[in-house]
């Protein structure tokens, strides 16, 4: 068979060779005779793009150094590639077969040899213990930037496509920021009272048709519920797969619109709580997902279904509502800097960009490094279209009854894909701390012997507990069968702020290492002491937490 062997890196491509000088032995058939001739080079990009797609015979591997146990040249030393086979034959696909590569001594390309070692992109990814964060490589930005954003989001397991186009699964480290961050906006909108309430997913078709503009601008994306059940499709031929399809004789008798945002639902409920002045103004925020039949999707950035958080008001007077929009503007833009260390400017839509409905629209914009602006929150000033629209009126003071002035302002997941694009870097995700699920990780450094443990332990017990009891989110990768080197390479592919490194050397001298995610403020471990005289550990790490979300804004602008 064809065989492509992945032997480690070389700049922004893999080197990956066939050479008649290595020799192949299969764990199972034993020493093998497969033979390879020639050498090749490829991008990560399109090696992954093969693998995905099946056209490719490497699909992972390990590397690592280790003794013969394949029948030649036994109990001679050399560098061993265990690689995933996958032979692609026109009959049937073939079960997977680890296969080991051996060097003859004195081939060329000695560097082959440490591919066990740290290279730029995949250090201590690969080998024991390296998982699956070693078996996918992150392009260059200046080699393939939308690549690159999607290797990130993938190498730190944030999001992951399903099998509806546009509806990504938001996973369990990706979710933790977005819970972080909705935590910081909820306090903010609570400090200004603002209450959270719920509303259906599901509005009647009618509700859309009544405000003409705003129909207009999410038509072509909303997606329609038109029967309330299924049925057992007619089978043509017996034993046939059952195929479901909508049962005829349960179609609605209004079909419903899966929300693309909530105006009509909410402004219809507004016209039963809303009769005198004296319930003005009102102020809700609802935290939902909302579904919008986008084309051309891509994770965090533009999806079919997203979370956001989406709030309205009615007010008495106009001015009062205007100000409203413009004051949530600037909540939004507080949060992008304070909260994501990503700078924005804020400005108005021009009229053909306003949202649907609204007379204003003021947006906060960030500019990626990429050039690209994104639009990052929206506010807007609805005047009184949708009071007109659903006759939302109330009593004044001089007993006159009057239409309500609205505003509505959200903002999405899109804040994540901003988050990722402003910060990260060819390693891999770069968190911000107050977004970070884990600010800190722990790492004990050779402490596998029950002698060096009982030196570590009581160590790594007590910096645990002074962080914990300042608030800083921390973990501790105790894991034995994972190499130190694999674990910092996991954690720095999911963004983590700083890493602690505990071994009995450095225990002895009273101190123990700390080193950053990014080399902003220094590239350099830096020691914390251990002793009362020199502070707390938890003191000192949460003012480098403090220096290096300031360093990260600064850098961003």
């Amino acid at each position: 068979r064809d065989v492509v062997v992945w032997l480690g890196w070389r700049r922004s491509c893999l080197r990956l060779e066939k050479s008649s000088e290595m020799r192949l032995a299969a764990f199972v058939a034993g020493p093998s005779a497969v033979t390879l001739t020639g050498t090749a080079a490829v991008s990560r990009r399109q090696l992954l793009h093969d693998a995905r797609f099946g056209s490719c015979r490497c699909l992972s591997f390990c590397g690592r150094e280790c003794r013969n146990r394949f029948g030649a040249m036994a109990g001679r030393k050399k560098t061993q590639i265990i690689v995933r086979m996958c032979a692609l034959s026109s009959a049937s696909p073939a079960a997977e077969t680890p296969v080991a590569v051996e060097r003859k001594k004195g081939d060329s390309g000695k560097k082959a040899e440490k591919t066990s070692k740290k290279t730029k992109n995949n250090k201590e990814g690969g080998g024991k213990g390296g998982g699956a964060a070693g078996e996918l490589a992150i392009t260059s930005q200046k080699e393939d930037y939308s690549q690159w954003y999607l290797d990130v989001i993938a190498s730190a397991a944030l999001a992951e496509q399903s099998p509806v186009k546009g509806c990504a699964v938001i996973r369990p480290h990706g979710y933790a920021i977005w819970e972080l961050l909705q935590r910081e906006i909820d306090d903010r909108l609570k400090a200004r009272g603002v209450q959270n309430a719920y509303f259906p997913l599901l509005i009647p078709q009618s509700f859309l048709s009544k405000e003409a503009e705003h129909v207009d601008g999410f038509a072509k994306e909303c997606a329609v519920v038109t029967h309330h059940r299924l049925r057992a499709a007619p089978a043509n031929e017996p034993n046939t797969v059952v195929k479901m399809e909508p049962d005829p004789d349960a179609e609605l008798e209004e079909p419903l619109v899966i929300r693309p945002t909530s105006e009509t639902i909410i402004w219809h409920m507004f016209g039963r709580w809303i009769q005198s002045y004296r319930d003005l103004p009102l102020v809700v925020n609802q935290w939902a997902n909302v579904m919008r039949w986008e084309m051309r999707t891509r994770p965090f950035l533009r999806s079919a279904e997203f979370l956001w958080q989406e709030g309205h008001t009615a007010h008495a007077d106009e001015q009062e509502a205007k100000d409203y929009a413009r004051e949530m503007a600037v909540v939004y833009s507080e949060v992008c800097e304070k909260v994501l260390a990503v700078p924005t400017v804020i400005g108005e839509k021009s009229p053909s960009e306003r949202f649907a409905g609204a007379e204003n629209t003021f947006c906060i914009e960030a500019l990626m490094p990429n050039g690209w602006a994104l639009q990052a929150g929206t506010a807007h000033f609805l005047g009184q279209n949708f009071a007109k629209a659903f006759d939302v009126t109330y009593s004044a003071e001089n007993g006159a009854r009057e239409l309500v002035w609205a505003s509505s302002w959200g903002v999405s997941t899109r804040l994540l894909g901003g988050l990722i694009m402003t910060h990260s870097d060819d390693t891999g995700l770069v968190l911000p701390p107050t977004v970070a699920p884990v600010q800190v990780v722990v790492i004990p450094i050779a402490a596998k012997s029950d002698e060096a443990k009982a030196v570590v332990n009581p160590v790594i017990d007590r910096v645990v507990a002074e962080l914990r009891a300042v608030g800083v989110r921390v973990k501790v990768d105790d894991r034995e069968k994972v190499r130190p080197g694999a674990k910092f390479f996991e954690w720095e592919r999911k963004g983590v702020p700083l890493r602690i490194e505990i071994g009995p050397r450095d225990v002895a001298r009273d101190v123990i290492l700390a080193k950053h995610r990014v080399p902003l403020l220094t590239q350099d471990k830096i020691e914390l002491s251990l002793t009362d005289e020199a502070g707390s550990v938890a003191d000192a790490v949460a003012k480098e937490l403090d220096s290096l979300q300031d360093a990260l804004l600064s850098a961003a602008k």
